[in-house]
């Protein structure tokens, strides 16, 4: 029988794959930069990381524009985007600052906030080296709840939660 040592790792596609089976939260994390212009990205990796304090966790890739801007700024918003917002996430999925011309949003105090399900704005309290991500730990000064489904990704498909039957709601 072998053992797997630290030298032997999955092959990036079936890593990829698996990942692809677990269902995230669609989080468009958003910032200004240095020009007072929005910027904003679409992450898969979103968690919260603390209660006291309370903190969440995000993970950017190391050539995004937005970790610059949040490097730079020290402070940034994760919205949560609803069912209604697929849209949203396909358009600041893609390179470059994102998409607000087409998008509804407005400042919260100092960083973009989108009409989402949730949101969360925060200060940076971390950065820490994650292979090709920056892992940004945030402190969590505001947040805005939603009441609206939030806007899933799984296997490639956006969706959204479904309770099964029998589990206790709020």
């Amino acid at each position: 029988m072998s053992t797997t040592t630290v030298e032997e790792l999955v092959d990036e596609d079936i890593f990829r794959e698996a990942m692809g089976n677990i269902c995230t939260p669609v989080a468009v994390v958003t910032a200004r930069d240095s020009r007072g212009q929005p910027y904003g990205t679409t992450v898969s990796a979103f968690c919260s990381l603390s209660l006291a304090p309370p903190m969440i966790l995000i993970a950017l890739d190391r050539g995004s524009g937005l970790l610059s801007v949040v490097r730079e700024s020290g402070v940034f918003g994760v919205n949560i985007l609803s069912t209604d917002a697929e849209d949203a996430g396909k358009k600041f999925a893609r390179k470059g600052k994102g998409d607000f011309t087409s998008t509804e949003w407005h400042w919260h105090d100092g960083v973009p906030r989108l009409a989402s399900n949730t949101f969360f704005r925060c200060t940076t309290a971390g950065l820490l080296d994650g292979g090709d991500h920056v892992i940004v730990t945030g402190l969590v000064h505001a947040v805005g709840l939603g009441e609206g489904a939030p806007l899933t990704y799984h296997q490639r498909t956006f969706g959204t939660h479904a309770a099964v039957s029998g589990t206790p709601g709020r």
